[in-house]
């Protein structure tokens, strides 16, 4: 548990803004999903019920998907310096 407490509240460390992008996809897309759902159907209820699952399942999905790739380029990016000494030397 102890790890997933640490990669979910890590989010503001080193400029990873994923929890700010979070939340701001999150409102597009619940605006987004009531307003295509209302016009498909009309109606405000539907709408309302279409606009809160599928958008609340995708921002998890999101969220975590942010986290993996902030992971994913810390773990690519060679700090500055260690290139040459990564190298293997060919004589």
């Amino acid at each position: 548990m102890s790890e997933l407490k640490l990669f979910v509240h890590n989010h503001g460390t080193n400029g990873d803004q994923s929890l700010i992008k979070t939340v701001t996809f999150a409102l597009t897309h619940f605006t987004i999903a009531f307003t295509v759902a209302y016009l498909l159907t009309g109606d405000l209820v539907i709408g309302s019920l279409i606009a809160m699952v599928e958008p609340a399942v995708n921002t998890v999905a999101y969220f975590f998907h942010e986290k993996i790739w902030a992971r994913r380029q810390r773990n690519t990016s060679v700090p500055e310096g260690t290139l040459s000494e990564a190298r293997p030397h060919i004589c």
